[in-house]
């Protein structure tokens, strides 16, 4: 197999050539068919993220055939096509897991963290943290799915019924919750980086009511928004954009500090508050939507030894929708 490889943080990706995985008990190994590039990814190889697996293959947006099975797994799901997450692993046992928030458990693995992920020609992942998906489909439209997608489902879900949704930062988790909130009737308002036109046609484009700079207050209070940028800054924005009784919804795994803000912007029963990683059952509910929504990704498809560049390209702000590697 061929896999691009951390060696540190900080540092290039390497093309390696690696022995093909063997699935352990519980396990399946896959051969890649794309695997989208998320910022979680810009946050693991930039040094954001501490202590990952090293040396790692990162990348967990994951979209493969099913090559081999391990001991315990039905031999029948070789052939299929699964998506592989963020969350690679759960215990089962801790208290999080038992009262079904696996997303929080104690003892977790992360595909293309703290245990090697999908930006390789093959990889292994934990059989019941691997979604069976549609055969017929685009492997490179669903990988965005596998966490743009399911954060974005569960960073809505956390926003509450409100009808106006602030999405801050219009990347790839944004443009796919923008098509589902339109689908739902509610109104999307989008929050770019300062002047960047393109990213706001972009959002336009996608059916969005406003779009305009995060520097900038939406024309109408918000019922509620999601912030997917990594800028702590933007959190007292947020909240002076929501009013009464709205909630803002943090949905990355890392921020840069929250400035110092009057307790002004939180009260009146505003709300702040995080998602971490995701759930099964998340999955579970989310890819019906997304086919009932008519969910189209955008996608920029690079070939795998341009690892490097797609990160690039995604730090910069280059790209509309969601790069994605394919093997």
């Amino acid at each position: 197999m061929k896999a691009m490889i951390l060696h540190a943080p900080g540092t290039p990706l390497v093309l390696e050539e690696r022995p093909d995985p063997v699935p352990g008990p519980g396990e399946l190994r896959l051969r890649v068919e794309a695997c989208a590039v998320c910022r979680t990814d810009l946050h693991v190889v930039d040094g954001d993220l501490r202590h990952p697996k090293l040396p790692l293959v990162p990348g967990h947006e994951i979209v493969g055939i099913v090559e081999a099975v391990g001991p315990g797994v039905d031999a029948a799901r070789i052939g299929r096509r699964v998506g592989v997450p963020w969350l690679g692993h759960a215990c089962g046992t801790c208290a999080c897991c038992r009262s079904g928030a696996e997303n929080l458990c104690d003892a977790p693995l992360f595909t293309g963290y703290t245990r090697d992920g999908g930006f390789a020609t093959h990889t292994v992942a934990d059989g019941d943290f691997a979604f069976d998906l549609d055969r017929q489909a685009d492997p490179v439209a669903l990988s965005p799915l596998m966490c743009a997608g399911l954060i974005g489902w569960r960073s809505l879900k956390k926003a509450g019924d409100g009808r106006r949704i602030g999405l801050y930062g219009f990347g790839a988790a944004a443009h796919i919750v923008a098509q589902v909130c339109r689908w739902q009737g509610r109104e999307v308002y989008a929050f770019t980086r300062p002047g960047d036109r393109e990213a706001q046609r972009f959002a336009e484009g996608l059916g969005a009511a406003w779009a305009g700079g995060s520097d900038a207050p939406p024309p109408v209070p918000l019922d509620a928004a999601i912030i997917f940028a990594p800028v702590g800054a933007l959190v007292p924005a947020a909240l002076a954009a929501v009013q009464k009784g709205g909630r803002v919804v943090c949905g990355g795994i890392h921020m840069s500090d929250i400035p110092a803000m009057p307790y002004a912007l939180l009260w009146e029963e505003r709300a702040l508050v995080s998602v971490a990683n995701l759930t099964r059952r998340d999955a579970e509910e989310f890819f019906p939507v997304a086919r009932a929504a008519g969910v189209r990704t955008q996608t920029a498809p690079y070939p795998l030894d341009r690892a490097n560049e797609a990160l690039s390209d995604l730090r910069e702000g280059r790209i509309s929708g969601a790069a994605v590697l394919v093997p």
